[in-house]
């Protein structure tokens, strides 16, 4: 439904290595060099910047941004990868949720700017 995201970062080269990382391990190349991190992946734009305004960047308390996995072990793979390099897993670690009868395999973490991301996989 997203055309693209963009999120602000204090360090460009820690969220390049975590980004690099994260998005390799859904089959993403790594963003081109610059100041401006660029990643295509499953049809959307995710990009990463620091903010226009000169401003620190933080992160959305309550926001979740959320990345469509193919299944439970490229979601994991998404995690271990982002996690071994400069994030930080929050809420439950990566597996199996009942949502009311329907069934999801999550995985969150934050960046190292604080945003927090999910993998998801819907499952039967």
């Amino acid at each position: 439904m997203y055309s693209h995201i963009v999120v602000g970062s204090n360090d460009i080269e820690k969220s390049r290595k975590f980004y690099d990382a994260a998005f390799g391990a859904m089959g993403a190349g790594p963003a081109p060099a610059g100041d401006r991190l660029i990643y295509s992946v499953n049809g959307g734009m995710f990009m990463v910047t620091r903010p226009i305004n000169g401003e620190a960047a933080c992160f959305a308390n309550g926001g979740t941004i959320g990345f469509a996995m193919k299944d439970a072990d490229q979601c994991k793979a998404w995690h271990d990868a982002g996690a071994a390099n400069g994030g930080t897993t929050c809420e439950d670690p990566p597996g199996e949720r009942d949502f009311g009868g329907r069934k999801l395999y999550l995985a969150y973490m934050r960046d190292p700017d604080g945003n927090k991301l999910c993998g998801m996989v819907p499952l039967a």
